[in-house]
């Protein structure tokens, strides 16, 4: 039942990068991803990006099964899986700077 998209397909190269860091758990190049400014929001509440992605993605085994990309794959649906809630269909909106993202929204899809 796996129609995940591959990484890899992820058609922008910032987007991918980020993906492909939470998936493989790999803290310095979620960091290289993002902007040094970058921001977020969870459900529509501006959180704080490192407490957030620490709980969220890093201590919790966080990851990412791309269900579908749009908008020359800023927008993404996700099976976001964590140990700590399980998983949830999300929506993801990247913004992209200078080939880094500069902010992501997510919350339930």
């Amino acid at each position: 039942m796996n129609d995940d998209l591959p990484v890899e397909l992820l058609a922008d190269p910032a987007v991918r990068a980020f993906v492909a860091a939470v998936n493989t758990q790999d803290r310095d190049a979620f960091q290289n991803a993002l902007t040094p400014d970058a921001t977020m929001s969870d459900d529509g509440t501006e959180r704080n990006l490192a407490e957030w992605t620490e709980r969220e993605i890093f201590s919790s085994n966080g990851s990412m099964a791309v269900e579908s990309q749009s908008d020359d794959g800023r927008t993404l649906v996700v099976r976001y899986r964590n140990d700590t809630w399980g998983e949830m269909r999300t929506r993801w909106q990247f913004t992209v700077e200078g080939g880094k993202v500069a902010r992501f929204d997510t919350g339930q899809a």
